[in-house]
């Protein structure tokens, strides 16, 4: 009896130990990094790729897999660093990827490993996080699928990933040196919008013809294979360093699902606003003339769209030819200066009424943030605060946690800035604007509000869109609203009721946003325009919590600045 007993509880253990295994499982992922000459656009440049990929390759997961990529550093003269775009890393802050924050980079032929858990289901993204290399095209999607016997509230039959992306010719370097000289030096609009790594540069304005080959099949459009009949979830996503963009496919409606990893209140749009950073689910039926392709289409907004043209691909009607062109001129996008369209798909993305996490109704603490363009010392710079950001040479993550001094200012930066009398509408002065490293101490488990503010730019009547983007967390988005923010009655408009969650949402032109999260990740975590010259230019923060609760830092992430010798690197 006592045998029968032990075999039955052998059997039971087994059991449960073979359904967890397949229930979570490991994702092993081996990278190499290097430059390579390519032309996504025809015209050649050298590209960052991941095994020869621009974009790389997609992370396909399930909710709580634990994703394992070896990353080889092959660009010989450069350092780098990948940041996991919307996954919080939680228990696993030192592998955000964030040079500078949470790690030191990757030098030149090292392979650093990075591990984490995908905890959640939904679309996320990887790029590079050192530098402006993003804009060099390292970059890639991470695709989460729900855990096996949980279901989502739509149904389709195929998933597809789309990143869109603009691109310079210029390299990031030549970029680099005019943004950080005198007189300043704009690196101006991109060349070309890319529809996942593809796009169309006009070839007659080079006069070389080794330089742009529109002939080259690097550069041959996008094609989506579609089946009549059915529905297809597109996971579109923006990694574009400059520009907010519109996306669309003629003579379809798109229905939005899923914002960053969050179920949203099904709405149906014409064309999806997005931003850098963003990532959203659109479920398209092909339910269309199926003897015909269609255009799929990205236009630049909120910057004058006559320098850049449109990005296009083919929605490809199966089983017509993926290279037989529309018979229809590609649609228009919509006018990149009217700011309303913008605002209203905005404020209509909300959590979906089965999926709602309600935010706390108070918070413990309110950050006002404006954000301003500043000169300092004849420089250009992005400001929160009068306050430009330049990081240390010693990760904050490694000198919180390690207790190492005169890594960075110790002064708190700014909660608030005096916006009754300060004008966003006009051209500022800022002359007192300052440049720091210092950061925001938060309490560990408590409700921070942020309130983003946009302001006028140094030139006159400029105001532009910023999206920005929390590491480490999600948060409520609980407003958007025109003009200056008041303290008083602006926030009895937040929704409470079911905000969207989501890790990255844009402040309009001359407008605010109001977002609220929880201090609950211990870590140090960068909060950031995703734009990549406005991060370089100083815009952005970083939020410090619960550092005394994290682990023991891996040595991997150690060796730069004053963390030289510890846990036995060099």
């Amino acid at each position: 009896m006592g045998v029968m007993r032990f075999l039955a509880l052998f059997i039971l253990l087994f059991s449960v130990l073979i359904f967890q295994a397949a229930e979570a499982r490991i994702r092993r992922y081996k990278w190499e990094v290097k430059y390579e000459y390519k032309s996504p656009d025809c015209f050649q440049k050298m590209v960052i790729t991941i095994n020869g990929q621009s974009p790389g390759p997609t992370i396909l997961a399930e909710e709580g897999d634990t994703v394992i990529v070896e990353l080889t550093n092959g660009l010989l003269t450069e350092n780098v660093a990948i940041h996991w775009h919307g996954i919080r890393q939680i228990g696993t802050p030192w592998f955000d990827g964030t040079e500078g924050v949470t790690q030191c980079p990757i030098l030149p032929g090292e392979t650093f490993t990075y591990e984490y858990k995908v905890d959640r289901p939904g679309t996320y993204l990887y790029h590079a996080h050192y530098g402006m290399q993003r804009e060099a095209g390292l970059y890639g999607s991470i695709r989460v699928s729900v855990a096996r016997g949980k279901t989502e509230p739509f149904s389709y039959d195929y998933d597809r990933s789309i990143i869109l992306s603009d691109w310079y010719h210029n390299t990031t370097y030549e970029q680099v040196l005019g943004l950080s000289s005198i007189p300043f030096d704009w690196i101006g609009e991109p060349q070309s919008l890319l529809i996942q790594g593809k796009g169309r540069y006009n070839c007659s304005l080079v006069s070389s013809p080794y330089v742009c080959n529109a002939t080259s099949p690097q550069c041959s459009p996008y094609v989506l294979t579609v089946v009549p009949g059915k529905t297809y979830r597109l996971r579109v996503s923006s990694l574009t360093s400059l520009s907010a963009l519109s996306f669309q496919i003629e003579g379809h409606n798109m229905t939005v699902v899923e914002a960053d990893g969050h179920f949203v209140e099904p709405f149906v749009i014409k064309n999806l606003f997005i931003y850098s950073g963003e990532t959203y689910s659109v479920l398209v039926k092909a339910d269309q003339d199926p003897s015909r392709n269609y255009w799929v289409t990205t236009s630049v907004v909120s910057r004058n769209n006559t320098v850049t043209p449109p990005g296009l691909a083919i929605f490809n009607y199966y089983p017509n030819h993926p290279n037989k062109s529309p018979p229809t001129v590609p649609p228009a996008g919509p006018l990149w200066n009217d700011v309303e369209p913008r605002i209203n798909q905005s404020r209509a993305i909300k959590a979906h009424h089965d999926y709602v996490v309600p935010p706390p109704l108070t918070s413990d603490r309110v950050i006002l943030m404006l954000n301003t363009q500043n000169e300092i010392n004849g420089y250009r710079k992005w400001s929160v605060n009068n306050v430009s950001f330049n990081l240390p040479h010693t990760p904050y993550l490694i000198a919180l946690k390690e207790n190492i001094s005169g890594v960075f200012d110790p002064t708190p930066a700014p909660d608030y800035f005096d916006l009754e009398n300060y004008d966003i509408y006009t051209k500022p002065n800022n002359s007192n604007a300052t440049s720091s490293n210092s950061i925001y101490r938060l309490k560990f488990n408590t409700t921070v509000d942020i309130i983003l503010q946009n302001a006028n730019t140094m030139v006159v009547n400029n105001s532009e869109t910023h999206p920005w983007h929390l590491h480490g967390h999600d948060f409520w988005v609980l407003g958007y609203g025109e003009g200056t923010f008041n303290m008083s009655s602006d926030p009895r408009t937040y929704n409470l009721i079911n905000p969207i969650m989501k890790n990255t949402a844009p402040i309009h032109p001359y407008g605010w946003t109001a977002l609220r999260f929880r201090s609950d990740n211990p870590g140090v975590w960068a909060f950031h325009c995703h734009i990549e010259s406005h991060f370089y230019m100083g815009m952005g923060v970083v939020f410090e919590e619960g550092v005394e609760r994290v682990g023991k830092l891996p040595s991997s992430i150690m060796g730069c600045g004053k963390s030289k010798g510890l846990g036995g690197r060099p």
